[in-house]
C-alpha cells in the first residue's frame, strides 16, 4: 500500500502535462519515451519514487528495453519496487510485442524470398543468447506448414544431423525446407561450419527428394541468405 500511496502523492507534484498517462491520452504513444511507456505499465512507484522514476531505474539496471525483455523473472524481482505481479505483467507485455511482430505476416502467405523467412522468425530469434537452429517446413505452394527447433547450442555438423531435420520433413509431407539459425553476436556472417552444414543438408535433401530452399542466418536486425551467397 505504501508504494501506491507514495506514488500518488509524488505524482501530484508533477504537472499534468508531464504525466505519462495524460501525455499518451493527449498526444498518442509515439512521442512518449521508453521510460514513460514503462511507467504506464508499472502504474505505481516504490516508496518515494514515482512510477516514471522506477521505470528509469529499471532501464538503467538492464541497459535497455531489450535487456528488460530478456531478463528472467528472478532478475526482475531483484529490482526494488518490482514484485511478482509487476514482473509477470512486464513478461506478458514483451511477449505480446514479440507475437505482434510475428503476426505481421499473414497466415498462409508463401515464402518467396529469403527476407520472407528472415522476417518471420527474426522477432523471436534476433535477441536469443544461444544459437537456435530452426527449420521451416513448406508445402508445394511454399506455404509454411510447420516449424521445428532442431537444437540449441553452438552449431556443429555432428549435432545438426540431417536425420533429425528430414525425418520431421517427411512426417509433415513437406515439399521443401528452409533452415535458420541465429548468431548471438548479432553478426550474421556465415562461418565455415555454417557453410559445411548447409551443403550437407542440401546433398541429403536432393537424395530423398526434399529441397533445401535456403539456410538463413539471423543477426540483430539483419540476416544473410546462404543461397544468395552461392552456397546452395
Amino acid at each position: 500500500m505504501e508504494a501506491i500511496t507514495c506514488n500518488k502523492r509524488q505524482m501530484k507534484n508533477v504537472p499534468l502535462y508531464e504525466r505519462p498517462r495524460e501525455r499518451l491520452l493527449r498526444q498518442g504513444t509515439a512521442p512518449l519515451s521508453d521510460a514513460e511507456l514503462l511507467a504506464i505499465l508499472l502504474r505505481t512507484g516504490y516508496r518515494r519514487e514515482t512510477c516514471y522514476e522506477l521505470a528509469q531505474r529499471l532501464l538503467s539496471a538492464f541497459g535497455s528495453l531489450h535487456g528488460i525483455a530478456q531478463a528472467s523473472h528472478q532478475e526482475l524481482l531483484k529490482i526494488k519496487g518490482i514484485g511478482p505481479v509487476k514482473a509477470v505483467e512486464l513478461h506478458a507485455a514483451f511477449e505480446l510485442g514479440r507475437r505482434l511482430a510475428k503476426s505481421d505476416r499473414k497466415e498462409g502467405q508463401p515464402i518467396r524470398m529469403p527476407r520472407d523467412a528472415a522476417e518471420l522468425l527474426m522477432p523471436e530469434m534476433r535477441h536469443l543468447t544461444q544459437e537456435h537452429f530452426v527449420c521451416l517446413f513448406l508445402n508445394t505452394k511454399n506455404q509454411v506448414i510447420g516449424k521445428h527447433t532442431v537444437f540449441v547450442g553452438s552449431l556443429d555438423a555432428a549435432i545438426v544431423h540431417p536425420r533429425e531435420i528430414f525425418r520431421e520433413a517427411i512426417r509433415r509431407s513437406s515439399a521443401s525446407v528452409i533452415c535458420l539459425h541465429n548468431h548471438p553476436s548479432g553478426d550474421p556472417t556465415p562461418s565455415r561450419e555454417d557453410i559445411t552444414v548447409t551443403r550437407t543438408l542440401r546433398d541429403v535433401g536432393e537424395l530423398i527428394g526434399i529441397t533445401l530452399l535456403d539456410h538463413v542466418i539471423i543477426g540483430d536486425g539483419c540476416f544473410v541468405s546462404l543461397k544468395e551467397q552461392g552456397h546452395l
